[in-house]
């Protein structure tokens, strides 16, 4: 068996109805997954399965998750292995033991090529930052402005498909994975 992490793209499933997660967790043992465990209430998914190709995973569950929500949601899911990777490669440590909630990673389906980051680095603001690691994409946001152009800026359109989880939701889903 192996462990894998699967984030969902978005919960809403209409206008003013969110995914209980208890409900999620239901849809993958449904599946057969087995050890299914969730984390907070933003579509994050713990489970063990055979090894698989990673791509036939997504498939899988954004099939069972049309089917059983009733709407299409993209999700990316990573190895344990690589999700400890990810973790570990945390570019922004200082700035995560500071500030967990401001330091955040866009999880991404294809990497990001390389020149794509300057497009980013373009629109942070000064106390803002940008990194690529390993085709994901790295950020830090200011404490000082309610809202930063670089979480819009970094979307589908641009970037493929890929979603976004703070610091504080990494490390935890990398300790789930460990135990």
């Amino acid at each position: 068996m192996q462990t894998y992490v699967a984030l969902l793209y978005s919960i809403l499933l209409s206008e003013g109805r969110r995914l209980v997660m208890s409900d999620l967790k239901a849809m993958a043992e449904g599946l057969g997954l087995k050890n299914v465990r969730t984390l907070v209430a933003t579509g994050n998914l713990v489970f063990e399965t055979r090894s698989t190709k990673i791509s036939a995973l997504e498939q899988r569950l954004e099939r069972a998750f049309e089917e059983t929500f009733g709407r299409h949601v993209d999700i990316i899911v990573r190895g344990a292995e690589d999700w400890l990777k990810l973790a570990t490669g945390n570019p922004f440590p200082a700035e995560s033991a500071a500030t967990g909630d401001q330091v955040a990673v866009r999880v991404m389906r294809e990497p990001v090529p390389t020149d794509a980051l300057s497009a980013l680095q373009a629109r942070a603001a000064e106390d803002e930052k940008v990194l690529l690691v390993d085709g994901d994409i790295w950020l830090v946001f200011s404490r000082e402005r309610p809202s930063s152009r670089l979480l819009a800026a970094a979307n589908h359109k641009r970037f493929g498909i890929g979603t976004s989880r703070n610091w504080n939701t990494v490390r935890r889903l990398a300790e789930i994975v460990r135990n």
